[in-house]
């Protein structure tokens, strides 16, 4: 082989590992990045990872958002009208957020089997249920009616 075809040879083949190297890398961090909804009946019942964040969605079951003391925690229960789980935050919750409404927590689930969230979203308006909550909503709903 002569030394011009061999010096290409490495040449493509280095391009290569390199193209092969940067596509790992964004796979890598774009797997890292996703984030997996589940509902409180999929959680219940093991779905959910453990030490990985997840979004959990439901609606704000009445009379469970506690305050115990001064600071910026909030328990309250999350439900899909099915099965229920404790939620835990610390902050501020939004404006529109309340007892009886469709929310949206970003976090993970504790040791106690807790989910512990770091962002809660709330509906905007009215008429607005994020698409996750409305669509395991309306799977229990159905659920329950073919029981």
């Amino acid at each position: 082989m002569k030394p011009i075809r061999r010096q290409r040879l490495i040449l493509i083949i280095l391009m290569v590992l390199g193209i092969g190297t940067a596509v790992g890398f964004a796979l890598k961090s774009f797997n890292e990045n996703l984030m997996y909804f589940f509902s409180t009946t999929d959680v219940l019942a093991g779905k959910a990872p453990k030490d990985t964040l997840f979004r959990l969605g439901g609606m704000v079951v009445k009379g469970s958002v506690d305050r115990p003391g001064d600071g910026l925690t909030v328990h309250f229960t999350l439900t899909d009208f099915s099965k229920e789980v404790a939620v835990e935050y610390t902050g501020i919750l939004p404006d529109l957020f309340r007892e009886g409404q469709g929310i949206v927590a970003n976090g993970k689930l504790d040791g106690r089997g807790v989910f512990v969230a770091e962002e809660v979203l709330a509906k905007h308006d009215e008429n607005y249920m994020p698409p996750e909550v409305k669509a395991s909503l309306k799977k229990q709903v159905e659920g329950k009616q073919a029981d």
